[in-house]
């Protein structure tokens, strides 16, 4: 193989020392507002770790953002900082749907993270993913965002269900990183990492305006109401043909309906391409999600879809999302 010409090389070290030097100046400023957290419960033997993974503080006074899986079946546990400080910790309150869940202890020693919105993302855009995975502290790995908008289905406890409008990074992350933070270039938080799909893939549940509904209802209730339809969905670009029919340019493909879900109810089927929802556009599962939240539980929603050439309109009935997840 040729070796570049000499005058190309400098040229080559900067561009890396440009990309190292932005890793290592976000991980330096997002690592202090990461913490590992261990989560506990009450066994006939004591207390015993049931949980543990990455928590970031996004409030002076003690609250802590992680992932539902990571808090799963406990109230209880602690929070260590990467400066060595600890505090005892209270679940606030879940919502599996999401994956997210929030945590509270005493007033830490560090400042809160700053959020970013995730809705500025591009596709091609480098992040970086800090965990805090207890004897890991400032766990670091970057990468580019892969995927915008997606819904995946996954399991969790026993039961399927499905996140919404996750964040696909090749960045890699491990359960411990479950719960740490996504940043951009700026050391912005734009997603809260979660790994339960399981290593190798990298995803993160954003932060955006639905994200903070969900925050502020945790705080408030301890839980989210939130309603479901059973879809496993993927944004697309429409064809000239469907942006001449519908006046819109992008749609929600349908790549999975769960048995048994009010989307099954209702006729949807893999392969529609859902274009309005309640009248209003859907061109990502934050679009459809916004729609789905305790208001919308057991009212009829209009969902029109595009399937082999020609426009639907179906009824699903959205039903509450449990504890057990949509299965």
């Amino acid at each position: 193989m040729e070796q570049a010409p000499e005058s190309q090389q400098p040229e080559d070290d900067d561009v890396l020392d440009a990309y190292s030097r932005t890793v290592m100046r976000v991980a330096a400023a997002v690592t202090p507002h990461v913490a590992a957290i261990e989560m506990t419960a009450q066994r006939h033997n004591g207390r015993v770790r049931v949980g543990a993974g990455s928590a970031v503080l996004f409030t002076e006074d003690g609250y802590l953002l992680t992932n539902s899986h990571v808090v799963a079946g406990t109230r209880q546990g602690y929070a260590v900082f990467g400066d060595g400080s600890r505090m005892e910790l209270e679940l606030v309150g879940a919502d599996p749907l999401s994956d997210l869940a929030v945590v509270h202890g005493s007033r830490p020693k560090v400042r809160p993270a700053e959020f970013g919105a995730a809705e500025s993302l591009r596709v091609g855009q480098l992040v970086v993913a800090v965990g805090n995975p207890l004897g890991l502290a400032g766990s670091v790995t970057a990468g580019v965002v892969s995927g915008l908008g997606r819904a995946i289905p996954v399991w969790s406890g026993g039961n399927r269900r499905v996140i919404e409008d996750v964040i696909q990074t090749d960045a890699a992350l491990n359960p411990g990183n479950s719960g740490g933070a996504l940043a951009d270039t700026h050391a912005r938080i734009v997603g809260i990492n979660t790994a339960v799909a399981g290593a190798g893939l990298g995803l993160a549940i954003p932060i955006n305006a639905t994200t903070r509904r969900i925050i502020s209802a945790l705080l408030a209730d301890g839980r989210v109401r939130r309603a479901y339809l059973g879809l496993v969905s993927t944004p697309m670009q429409l064809t000239p043909s469907a942006v001449i029919r519908t006046g819109l340019r992008e749609g929600l493909r349908v790549v999975e309906v769960l048995p048994g879900s009010p989307a099954d109810a209702a006729g949807l089927s893999a392969g529609d391409i859902i274009v309005t929802a309640g009248g209003r556009p859907v061109n990502n599962a934050e679009s459809l999600q916004r729609l789905l939240f305790a208001d919308a539980i057991g009212q009829p929603l209009d969902v029109a879809v595009l399937r082999d050439g020609a426009e639907l309109h179906l009824t699903p009935v959205p039903e509450e999302m449990t504890a057990k997840g949509t299965a």
